[in-house]
């Protein structure tokens, strides 16, 4: 057997999938249980089994509990898109080339065929298919890569794959504080662009300055604050030789900001919908023919199933920016297994910042 945590029901949903009036504490849906090992059987020919070291939790994992994320999984099943640890076995047809026992790898389950939407990875052991495996460079602590799939893959994917940003863009990124916001700092700046990050409140500036945001606004948390906000984007884009505007928006807040943010787009400058932190509110079809502005929905997995040996290269890249310490890795805050539902208390309380990690062992130097 292994230890793993286990969602029983979702908090925000009744037995018959109906909102309830008062979602259920994300505590009172998850546990931590001993369940039966995964082990490679004779069919599993292109699969790796993982001993998981770190497994990362963000938003839409809490979101996920409560029912309210777009894939709502069979009942009760363990949650956990992206693990780092090492390979323990694997199948035949997983060539020496590509992986070994021993290797230290991260492990994306989204990308498994029958990955359900990226679950199982806040388990002690986790079998998924060779295909969504990839070896972490030497010097790299595992803790520092548990959240790429959540975080880095969903910016890299808006910045890159979307937008093709290179050193002549000036990229905007609101819930900058947050862990896909840090990341579209962090990776736009690797990519050699500029960067504004915006924050619900000054307090919360600190992260993506130290990440190297160029710029921090407020955004704040009304219809005064978004007036003001959209006014400073507008004039620090000026300051910084973009007079027409930013160049993309990767907005994981959406709500009341978004009209103020398509005011700040430059003519066929592309706004990405990665998240909706604030809710989701009717968009002005008229608001986007005057500014001229493409807003496309960001998802990256149906990409990267899609396109795996692009997929390779772009996360290639992006450890190789870590690697070479363009981007800090970096584990926010570490629980313990036996303390990981207070993982998903962070982002019911609002107060998560970067990335989050669960330690599936006391001590580690890899």
């Amino acid at each position: 057997t292994m230890k793993a945590i286990r969602c029983s029901r979702f908090a925000a949903l009744d037995k018959s999938g109906k909102p309830l009036p008062t979602p259920s504490l994300v505590r009172d849906v998850l546990s931590l249980d001993e369940i039966p090992a995964p082990t490679l059987s004779s069919s599993d020919r292109n699969k790796v089994l993982i001993s998981a070291h770190y497994a990362g939790v963000q938003y839409p994992d809490f979101l996920q509990a409560q029912g309210l994320y777009q894939i709502k999984p069979k009942l009760p099943y363990t949650p956990g898109m992206d693990v780092a640890g090492i390979v323990v076995d694997k199948g035949p047809d997983v060539p020496d080339d590509h992986l070994r026992i021993g290797d230290r790898v991260y492990a994306n389950t989204a990308l498994c065929p029958d990955g359900g939407g990226g679950l199982g990875g806040l388990a002690e052991l986790v079998s998924v298919s060779s295909h969504a495996v990839f070896p972490i460079p030497n010097g790299l602590h595992l803790s520092s890569v548990a959240n790429i799939g959540r975080n880095y893959c969903a910016a890299y994917h808006s910045l890159k794959v979307i937008g093709n940003v290179g050193p002549s863009d000036l990229v905007l990124v609101d819930g900058a504080s947050g862990g896909v916001g840090m990341a579209t700092v962090e990776l736009a700046k690797a990519m050699g662009a500029k960067v504004i990050a915006g924050v619900s409140r000054m307090e919360k500036g600190t992260l993506p300055s130290t990440a190297g945001a160029d710029k921090v606004l407020v955004y704040g948390t009304n219809g005064e604050d978004h007036k003001k906000f959209k006014a400073e984007v507008k004039a620090v884009a000026a300051e910084m030789g973009h007079p027409q505007g930013v160049s993309l928006i990767v907005d994981v807040v959406n709500g009341d900001l978004f009209q103020s943010l398509v005011s700040c787009i430059k003519p066929l400058g592309k706004i990405c919908l990665v998240g909706f932190v604030a809710g989701q509110k009717p968009i002005k079809p008229g608001l986007l023919l005057i500014k001229e502005a493409m807003v496309v929905g960001s998802l990256w997995g149906r990409w990267a199933r899609e396109n795996p040996h692009l997929f390779r290269n772009n996360m290639d890249e992006m450890l190789n920016f870590m690697a070479e310490g363009k981007i800090e890795p970096r584990a926010d805050t570490i629980f313990s297994l036996e303390d990981s539902i207070k993982a998903f208390e962070l982002f019911e309380q609002n107060r998560a910042r970067g990335n989050t990690v669960v330690s599936m062992i006391k001590q580690s130097k890899l």
